[in-house]
């Protein structure tokens, strides 16, 4: 039961498996076109283990890892299709997942202009800082996962396109800056997923952080999304049980070690790998912190979020975040208005101990930071959202209530009307002078690099 040897499977290879030819002719088309544009990828865990190929239509599993025609605007999909309908040049199909690429905002909340910080005049690859206390990276080996969910919002790290991709370079310049930050308590080793990496190369990435010289570094954090989509990374062989050695040294180290679990469903948890792997990571002091989006066909219902955590809290997991979903990729599929979000929320934490209402949200990764909704109000016969920092890049925000008018059909912060006068909420002006400055520190940089390069 502990070994299984990890096959990932694009589109040309899936056809191996004899539960896929339970596809029609059309779903396998569809998923051939839409796979052009978004990244796909699956592993045969994922096929053998969470997937219901008895009722593939009504299975959270088979939408969470298999895109259909509708993870596509009609236009768009009509557009891609062509590849495989006409008898089209390779500059035209290129230009064609080009087109429809960019019409996905690759990267929403100005993650390239806004994120990426400049230190001595040079820009840190692939590190983002925007907050405060906390910094991102993305390990170079780690911009891959185990396999690609459908509505992933950092699908842009997969497609090959280096001007989308964060990682970081081989000069670990990115040491040299979150050495430099004082104030930095927290990184958060992310990608892609970084549990891709063999033990070998995580321990290179993560030891330095272990050192005197990073002291102000309290806490590691390791996004992954390994514990349910191959918990036999935890299980199987001298590499899982060198990866949980680390694990324990870190945490004897005297850091924080959390391991931040994306899990979108309870049938995620219900295998005994996935058990397994949960009490091995425990064992070694490391806390695991549970996040996921609120999907449309998937977790849009209040008694998957209320079952998920209730499962989680009694295997020791600690219910941290529900997202909304981002603005990129395949959201127009998947998201789900904010006064539903909001109610599917409650509805949810209002039936399970306080043990759970640890998790925060419904919360918006949006440019200024992450937006809770926190509840709703009527003033003076109107109905408001009442909104909250979690994360700001001004700390000043945080936890300073503001209002937006309600309606039923906003899926994101920057659709909401903001209350008052001004039509602006509190912080945009300062958030916008923030930006500015952020944009031309970079445009700057690029410039110097510009000239160099013609030197």
């Amino acid at each position: 039961m502990n070994e299984m040897e990890m096959i990932s499977y694009n589109y040309d290879k899936l056809l191996k498996f004899k539960q896929v030819k339970k596809l029609t002719e059309k779903q396998l088309f569809d998923l051939q076109v839409v796979s052009t544009i978004l990244p796909f990828k699956v592993n045969n865990y994922i096929i053998n283990e969470l997937i219901n190929w008895d009722d593939i239509e009504n299975d959270p599993m088979f939408t969470l890892y298999f895109m259909n025609k509708k993870m596509l605007k009609e236009e768009q999909f009509d557009l891609a299709a062509d590849i495989y309908r006409k008898n089209l040049s390779d500059l035209e199909k290129n230009r064609i997942i080009k087109e429809i690429r960019e019409d996905l905002n690759p990267h929403p909340a100005k993650q390239l202009s806004s994120n990426v910080p400049i230190f001595n005049g040079k820009k840190v690859e692939g590190v983002q800082h925007k907050y405060k206390e906390t910094c991102l990276i993305f390990p170079s080996a780690g911009q891959t996962c185990h396999a690609y969910c459908t509505f992933c919002f950092r699908w842009a790290q997969f497609i090959g396109e280096k001007d989308l991709k964060f990682s970081t370079d081989q000069s670990n310049y990115h040491l040299q800056y979150i050495q430099s930050k004082k104030d930095l308590t927290d990184i958060l080793v992310t990608g892609g997923d970084p549990m891709v990496m063999k033990a070998g190369k995580l321990r290179k990435f993560i030891e330095p952080f272990l050192s005197p010289e990073f002291d102000h570094i309290q806490s590691i954090r390791i996004g992954t999304k390994s514990v349910v989509n191959f918990p036999y990374r935890y299980l199987s062989g001298e590499d899982a049980d060198d990866t949980l050695r680390l694990f324990e040294e870190i945490v004897k180290s005297g850091k924080h070690l959390a391991i931040m679990a994306h899990i979108n469903h309870w049938r995620e948890m219900e295998t005994d790998a996935f058990k397994l792997a949960v009490k091995r990571i425990k064992e070694t002091g490391a806390e695991i912190r549970t996040q996921s989006p609120l999907l449309h066909f998937i977790n849009d219902d209040s008694a998957v979020w209320e079952k998920m955590w209730k499962n989680q809290v009694k295997l020791g997991l600690i219910p941290y975040y529900m997202f909304v979903e981002r603005e990129t990729g395949a959201e127009h599929f998947f998201n789900v208005s904010l006064a539903r979000a909001y109610d599917i929320y409650r509805e949810a934490l209002s039936n399970v101990s306080g043990l759970a209402r640890t998790v925060r949200g419904p919360s918006m990764s949006a440019i200024p930071g992450k937006v809770a909704i926190d509840g709703v109000i009527e003033l003076n016969n109107q109905k408001y959202f009442v909104l909250s920092f979690i994360q700001a890049r001004n700390p000043s925000w945080i936890k300073r209530p503001f209002l937006a008018h309600y309606d039923e059909t906003s899926t994101w912060l920057f659709q909401l009307k903001p209350a008052g006068e001004s039509g602006k909420f509190f912080f945009e002006d300062e958030l916008e002078n923030l930006l500015k400055q952020k944009e031309f520190h970079t445009e700057l940089r690029e410039q110097v690099e510009d000239d160099l390069a013609v030197a």
